[in-house]
């Protein structure tokens, strides 16, 4: 499951992605599921960056009321699950970040530890996309896709994010490309190498915190 994440430096997104434009963004420390998140997608202009709703609602849902149990979508069934199996040919994203959080029991209290690359970079979490008509009018919203944990993160939680390698970015993003097979191939846990953690504040548990010392390292 990934449940939170940080994006504390969004400036580094445009070169990152190679994005088309890049509207202006605010450090985020703990962002949570049911916020407008950024997402990356492509069409023939490029690679855009939008705000999306962290929740999928699927196209054809009654309602908006999603609940949490879309916020992930487990990269097993994301081609066969009916909330997840049209967007996964047609509507992919990538959503950007520079850490992720899970919950580890260290002596009775959840902690919860703060993930991400070694050099601090941004990465990207593969992602779905949909847009729901209410009356209200178009919902535009996302999931992040899950799998089973590599052994860096085992200790931690036996499932993490799925991220892209920079050179599956394209065959990821293109619209055109419906190869069920082939994409879900991108859907394996990251090498361990070049990833670290460290434990963080159990402030991050109430949504409203966010500020960088969220994403700070504590002593347990």
């Amino acid at each position: 499951m990934c449940g939170r994440f940080a994006l504390k430096n969004p400036r580094a997104l445009k070169a990152a992605f190679d994005l088309a434009d890049m509207p202006e963004l605010a450090p985020r420390y703990n962002i949570a599921p049911s916020q407008d998140i950024p997402i990356i997608r492509a069409d023939a202009g490029g690679r855009h960056l939008v705000l999306a709703h962290w929740g999928l609602i699927p196209s054809w849902a009654q309602s908006a009321d999603s609940g949490y149990s879309t916020i992930n979508a487990r990269a097993e069934t994301v081609d066969t699950k009916p909330s997840f199996r049209a967007p996964f040919k047609r509507h992919r994203c990538i959503i950007p970040a520079d850490g992720f959080y899970e919950w580890h029991a260290e002596g009775g209290i959840k902690i919860p530890h703060h993930i991400g690359r070694s050099d601090g970079a941004p990465f990207a979490m593969a992602g779905l996309w949909d847009i729901w008509k209410g009356p209200q009018g178009e919902v535009l919203s996302c999931t992040i896709i899950v799998t089973g944990a590599n052994r860096f993160m085992q200790p931690l939680h036996d499932r993490m994010p799925v991220i892209l390698a920079p050179a599956d970015y394209a065959r990821w993003l293109d619209p055109d490309n419906h190869d069920v097979a082939s994409l879900k191939q991108l859907l394996a846990p990251a090498p361990e190498d070049g990833l670290t953690e460290w434990p963080v504040s159990r402030a991050l548990n109430n949504p409203r915190n966010d500020g960088p010392a969220c994403a700070e390292a504590v002593g347990v």
